[in-house]
C-alpha cells in the first residue's frame, strides 16, 4: 500500500501550472492532434530535424562506488534490499536526438532501465507521496497526481535512482556543464491524473538553456510537447514575422496536411496563412528515458493529459540541475 502524506509542497502557484482538465481524447480532430513520435522519429520538417545524438561518453564517467557495480558493457547493476536488481543501461545505447525549433532538442532512450516494473512497485510503496492542493481562481483544487521531491542534500529513495543520476551525469557532463542535482517524482494513479501545459521555467530555466531528464516507470502514457505560444518556436509567429507583401491571387492557397502554407508563400486574397502549432506525442513507460534540452523549457511546453482510455499507474522521475523547477 502506498503511504500518502497530506500537505502543501512545491513551487509557488503560477497560472502556467494550472491543472486544467485537458483530455487526451480532446486533441483528436484538432490542430493539436499531434505527431506521434513514439519511436522518436523526425517530426514536422518546419519544427524538427533529426540530428546526431549527444557526443557524450556511453556508459562512462559514472562513479563506481555506492550500492552498485559496473559491468563490462558500461551498464550499472544495482543490488540490495532483498529486491530484484535493476540494470541502468548505458545512456547513449540506442538514444536518438530530435532537434526542435528555437534551439530546443529532445533525446529518447527506450527501455533504459531493466527491472523497471519492480522499481516502480518499490517507489509506489516506499516514497513518502504528498497530495497537494493549489488555489485556482476563486477556489482551491486538488493537484491531480501525488508528488515527492528530493533536494541535492537528501538521500534518494532507491539505489537505482542514484545509479540513474550517476549515468546521466556521466553522459551529459560536457554538454550540460554541471550535475543533475534534484529529483522530483510524480505518481499518476490512473487516467484521471495529469499535468497541464507548462515549462520548467522557475529559476534558471526561464532565461538559460538547461536540461530536464525524465525516467518513466509503469504503464505507458502520452507526454505531449508543443511550441510555447508567442515564443520563438511558435510557427504561427514565425510565419507572421517572415511574411512579405503578397500578391492577391484568384485562387486561395490550400494548406498542406501539416497546416503549412504552400512553398510559394502566397495565400488567397493577399493574406498569409500561418501554420498551426504542431504537437509532438511520446508514449513513454516501463523504463523509458526522455531528456529535454537546449531552450526547450522556455520555448516549448509539455503536458501529460487526462485520458478516458484505460490507463494503469505510472511514476515520472525528473532529474534537474540546481535551481531549475
Amino acid at each position: 500500500m502506498c503511504l500518502v502524506k497530506w500537505g502543501m509542497y512545491g513551487a509557488p502557484f503560477q497560472p502556467s501550472l494550472l491543472d486544467m482538465g485537458l483530455l487526451d481524447t480532446d486533441l483528436a480532430g484538432t490542430g493539436l492532434a499531434g505527431t506521434d513520435v513514439a519511436a522518436a522519429g523526425p517530426a514536422d520538417a518546419d519544427l524538427a530535424a533529426t540530428g546526431p545524438a549527444s557526443t557524450g561518453p556511453v556508459g562512462t564517467g559514472v562513479a563506481a562506488n555506492g550500492p552498485a557495480g559496473v559491468g563490462d558493457d558500461g551498464a550499472r547493476h544495482v543490488r540490495g534490499g532483498g529486491f530484484p536488481g535493476a540494470l541502468v543501461g548505458p545512456v547513449g545505447a540506442g538514444l536518438r536526438r530530435q532537434r526542435l525549433a528555437g534551439g530546443a532538442w529532445v533525446d529518447v532512450r527506450r527501455r533504459w532501465i531493466a527491472g523497471a516494473d519492480a522499481l516502480f512497485e518499490r517507489l509506489a510503496a516506499e516514497v513518502p507521496w504528498r497530495a497537494e492542493r493549489r488555489p485556482m481562481y476563486d477556489r482551491t483544487v486538488d493537484v491531480p497526481r501525488l508528488l515527492s521531491f528530493y533536494g541535492a542534500d537528501r538521500s534518494l529513495p532507491d539505489p537505482a535512482l542514484d545509479a540513474a543520476r550517476w549515468a546521466l551525469d556521466g553522459y551529459y557532463a560536457n554538454e550540460l556543464g554541471e550535475r543533475f542535482a534534484t529529483v522530483g517524482l510524480a505518481y499518476y494513479r490512473d487516467g484521471r491524473d495529469s499535468v497541464a501545459w507548462h515549462g520548467d521555467r522557475l529559476g534558471r530555466g526561464a532565461t538559460e538553456d538547461t536540461m530536464v531528464a525524465i525516467l518513466v516507470l509503469g504503464a505507458p502514457r502520452a507526454l505531449l510537447l508543443r511550441p510555447r505560444a508567442g515564443g520563438p518556436a511558435d510557427p504561427r509567429l514565425t510565419a507572421t514575422r517572415a511574411a512579405a507583401p503578397v500578391t492577391t491571387t484568384s485562387r486561395p492557397a490550400t494548406a498542406t496536411p501539416s497546416g503549412r502554407t504552400p512553398s510559394n508563400g502566397r495565400a488567397g486574397r493577399g493574406a498569409p496563412t500561418a501554420p498551426g502549432r504542431t504537437t509532438l506525442r511520446y508514449e513513454l513507460g516501463h523504463g523509458d528515458l526522455l531528456v529535454m534540452g537546449g531552450s526547450c523549457q522556455r520555448t516549448w511546453e509539455h503536458a501529460v493529459p487526462k485520458t478516458t482510455r484505460p490507463a494503469g499507474p505510472r511514476i515520472s522521475v525528473q532529474f534537474r540541475p540546481h535551481n531549475v523547477r
